[in-house]
C-alpha cells in the first residue's frame, strides 16, 4: 500500500514538473530573492490577517524594483510574473485582456460582472455599459454626492473635539450611501445606521473572498465547502443578493408603470441601474441576473476603492499641513463663504486638490495589484519573455514608487509633481489601470466629487495645531503600522485603512478670524 502511494506521488510530481516546465524557464531569466516552498509557493507569506497580506504584496513590489522591474511570485503551483515597469505594463495591458484564473473566486460573488467577466462576455457588456458612463449622464450624480457629503460632515461635527475619531467608518458609510443612491436609486441611510445588515454582509463577503484568493489551501472547492468560512460566505452573499434582487424587480416594475411620467419629466435623475436597463434594450435587454452582476460590480468598485482613496486623502492632508492650507485656499478661491451646492463646473477649478488626490492614489492605490492571464508567449520591451500558462501581476503599488519613473523622491508625498510635469511614461500611473480593460467607473467615484466633500459644510475641519490634527490609529502598536484590516478586494486583495484622528476642530474656533473650511 505504501509503495502504491509513493509511486502515485512520484507520478504526480513528474506530470506536474512536465506541465510547469515552460513556466519554470522563467526562473532562469527573472530573479526572486523571496524563498518559496513546494506545493504552497509563497503562500505561507499570506497567512494571517489583511495587514500581513499587504506587507507581503509590498515586499514583492520592492523586490521587483530592486531587480530592475520584475520578480516572481508563486501562489501554490501557479507562477506570476510581477512587474513594476511601465513600458512592459503598457504592452501587457493592451495585449492581454483575460483575467487570471484566480479571479474565479471573485466571480463566485460578482458572477460575470464587467470587472471579472471572461473576455467574450466582457466585450459585449462593455459596449452596453459604456454609454451609461457619459459625462452628461454622470454629472447629475454630483448633487447626490454633495448631499451625502453634507450628511457626513454633520456627523463629523457631532464628534468635534472628541479625543479619537475613526475617519474610516464615516467615509465608508458615506461612499456606500452615495453608491447605492446613484447605482440603485435607493437611499439606505447607512450614515444614520452604520450597523446596517447590508453593510456588514457586503464587508464579510469581500473579506472572505480576499482570504481565499491568497491562501492556496483554501482554494479547492472540496476543501472549502467543509469549512465554516464557506457557510458564513454563503449566508452573507445571500443577504446582498436578496437586497439587490428586490431593488431590480422594483425598478423594472416602476419603469413599466411610469413610462408616461418619464416622458413628462426628462430631467429626473436616473440611477445607473435604470440607465443600464435602457442601454441593454429595456424589457428585451439584460436579465435580472445580468443586472445583478453589473450592479454588484459598481457596488464593490465604487464603495470600497472610493472609501480607501478618500480616507488616505484625509490622512495626507493631516500629515502635511502646508498642503492642507493650499487646498483650503483653493477652496476659498472657488467657493468663498458660500454654502451653495457643488457643481461639475466647480470641480475643474480645483486643480491643486486634484493633484493632491492623484498623489495620494499614487502612494496608496486602493487596488495595489491587478492580474492577467498570459495565453501566448511574448517578449516584452524589457527583454523578459513571458510564457503561456503563467500569470502576470501588474504591481501598481510598486509601479507608483518606481524611482526610475518617479524620481529619487518617489516615496515622498509631493502633489506638485502632477502639476509641474507629467509622468515620464503614460503607464506609470495606474490608479485606474489602462488598456482596453481600464476602469470605466472613474468618473463615478464619490471621491472625485469628494473634492468638495468635507468642505461642503464650511464649519467642519479636522485640526492640528490650529490646523489638522495628526491622524492616529487607536494604539501605539497600530501606530507602527497602519496597514490594518487589509481584507477586502477590488480585483485583488488590498489594504483597507482604519485611520483615526485625535480631534475634529471647527475652523470657526481658530483665532485671527481664519476662514472656515
Amino acid at each position: 500500500m505504501v509503495w502504491l502511494i509513493l509511486i502515485a506521488l512520484a507520478l504526480f510530481l513528474l506530470v506536474r514538473r512536465w506541465k510547469l516546465q515552460p513556466v519554470l524557464e522563467l526562473e532562469k531569466q527573472i530573479k526572486c530573492g523571496v524563498k518559496s516552498y513546494p506545493f504552497i509557493g509563497h503562500g505561507h507569506l499570506f497567512v494571517g490577517g489583511g495587514e500581513n497580506r499587504m506587507k507581503s504584496l509590498i515586499r514583492f513590489g520592492r523586490e521587483a524594483i530592486k531587480n530592475g522591474g520584475t520578480t516572481l511570485l508563486w501562489v501554490g503551483a501557479h507562477c506570476y510574473v510581477v512587474t513594476v515597469d511601465p513600458v512592459d505594463i503598457e504592452v501587457i495591458l493592451k495585449t492581454f485582456v483575460a483575467k487570471d484564473d484566480i479571479m474565479r473566486f471573485a466571480r463566485s460573488f460578482i458572477g460575470n460582472g464587467l470587472i471579472f467577466a471572461p473576455v467574450p462576455i466582457w466585450r459585449a457588456r462593455r459596449k452596453v455599459a459604456a454609454p451609461t458612463f457619459s459625462p452628461y449622464k454622470l454629472k447629475n450624480f454630483v448633487t447626490i454626492f454633495a448631499r451625502q457629503s453634507s450628511v457626513m460632515v454633520d456627523k463629523l461635527k457631532s464628534v468635534a473635539d472628541n479625543e479619537v475619531v475613526s475617519v474610516w467608518k464615516y467615509v465608508t458609510t458615506f461612499t456606500l450611501d452615495s453608491v447605492c443612491e446613484t447605482v440603485l436609486g435607493v437611499s439606505i441611510n447607512s450614515q444614520e445606521n452604520s450597523e446596517q445588515k447590508l453593510l456588514k454582509a457586503f464587508d464579510t463577503v469581500c473579506k472572505l473572498t480576499a482570504e481565499r484568493m491568497m491562501q492556496p489551501w483554501l482554494q479547492p472547492d472540496i476543501v472549502y465547502k467543509l469549512l465554516p468560512q464557506h457557510f458564513k460566505y454563503q449566508k452573507n452573499k445571500r443577504i446582498v443578493y436578496e437586497f439587490v434582487d428586490e431593488i431590480i424587480k422594483s425598478v423594472r416594475q416602476t419603469l413599466k408603470e411610469n413610462s408616461e411620467i418619464e416622458k413628462s419629466n426628462p430631467e429626473r435623475i436616473k440611477s445607473f441601474l435604470e440607465l443600464l436597463i435602457e442601454s441593454s434594450g429595456g424589457e428585451n435587454g439584460y436579465s435580472d441576473r445580468e443586472l445583478l452582476e453589473e450592479t454588484l460590480v459598481m457596488m464593490v468598485a465604487g464603495t470600497d476603492t472610493s472609501a480607501v482613496g478618500s480616507s488616505f486623502t484625509i490622512r495626507m492632508l493631516a500629515d502635511y499641513p502646508d498642503v492642507q492650507e493650499k487646498v483650503f485656499k483653493e477652496l476659498q478661491d472657488v467657493f468663498s463663504d458660500s454654502d451653495r451646492p457643488v457643481t461639475t463646473e466647480d470641480l475643474v477649478h480645483l486643480k491643486y486638490l486634484d493633484a493632491v488626490i492623484k498623489e495620494t492614489l499614487r502612494l496608496y492605490p486602493p487596488v495595489p495589484v491587478i492580474v492577467r492571464e498570459i495565453d501566448e508567449n511574448i517578449k516584452l520591451p524589457s527583454g523578459v519573455t513571458l510564457k503561456k500558462g503563467c500569470g502576470l501581476t501588474v504591481h501598481i503599488w510598486g509601479t507608483h514608487r518606481n524611482p526610475a519613473y518617479w524620481g529619487d523622491d518617489a516615496e515622498q508625498f509631493r502633489p506638485e509633481r502632477f502639476i509641474e510635469t507629467p509622468p515620464k511614461h503614460p503607464a506609470a500611473f495606474q490608479a485606474f489601470s489602462s488598456g482596453p480593460r481600464s476602469c470605466l467607473g472613474y468618473l463615478l467615484r464619490p471621491d472625485a466629487h469628494y473634492r468638495r466633500g468635507m468642505a461642503k459644510d464650511p464649519s467642519a475641519h479636522i485640526s492640528a495645531d490650529a490646523h489638522f490634527r495628526q491622524l492616529l490609529p487607536r494604539s501605539p502598536q497600530a501606530c507602527r503600522n497602519l496597514l490594518k484590516n487589509a481584507e477586502k478586494f477590488s480585483g485583488m486583495p488590498r489594504s483597507a485603512w482604519d485611520c483615526h484622528c485625535n480631534s475634529l476642530v471647527p475652523r470657526s474656533h481658530h483665532r485671527h478670524g481664519r476662514s472656515r473650511l
